[in-house]
């Protein structure tokens, strides 16, 4: 028979392996994690607070851009608000009246919270829009609470397209150098 020490020391073993590579931060391909998008399935969301599963499915409201987010994992806004200015004001608009600017200052550049147009993430996944929307709908370990009405289970917060929305304007205002991964 198994001894209390060996059986501990293989749960042990078996949390620690399944703990692995699920860090909150570890930069996530949006290749990696899109489904085929003629296969019906969804792009597999994660929480930035602890890597589990983000909840968030397609509803009867949402435009078709966000169903095609939800499915590919691709912001179908990120380089229509890159050649188009007077579009991208949209995001701008959003940003605004959700009162991200209370934290994140009027062009995302920080004040009470961090700088989201920089190369210096919080969280190496907003190097990708998935990783941004994920961070925006589900909240972080950081101060920042989830925004999303699926994850907020409240219907007056921000759905997928406004956050889409949000995020293409923002890539916008981005200040840092070197590789844009969201415009390829």
């Amino acid at each position: 028979m198994f001894s209390s020490k060996s059986v501990l020391i293989s749960l042990s073993l078996l949390m620690a392996l399944a703990g692995c590579g699920k860090g909150a931060d570890t930069p996530q391909t949006e290749s990696k994690t899109a489904s085929a998008s003629g296969s019906g399935t969804q792009c597999a969301l994660e929480s930035t607070k602890d890597g589990s599963p983000l909840l968030i499915k397609a509803v009867a409201t949402d435009t078709p851009q966000a169903k095609e987010f939800l499915q590919t994992c691709i912001n179908p806004y990120t380089k229509l608000y890159a050649g188009d200015a007077e579009a991208a004001k949209e995001g701008r608009k959003k940003f605004g009246y959700y009162s991200c600017t209370q934290c994140h200052g009027p062009n995302g550049d920080g004040q009470v919270a961090v700088s989201i147009t920089d190369e210096r993430w919080q969280y190496a996944k907003h190097v990708t829009d998935k990783g941004m929307f994920e961070t925006i709908a589900g909240g972080s370990n950081g101060g920042m609470f989830a925004w999303h009405q699926q994850v907020a289970n409240n219907p007056d917060m921000v759905n997928t397209d406004d956050i889409l929305k949000i995020v293409a304007w923002l890539r916008t205002q981005y200040k840092g150098g070197g590789d844009t991964p969201w415009l390829n």
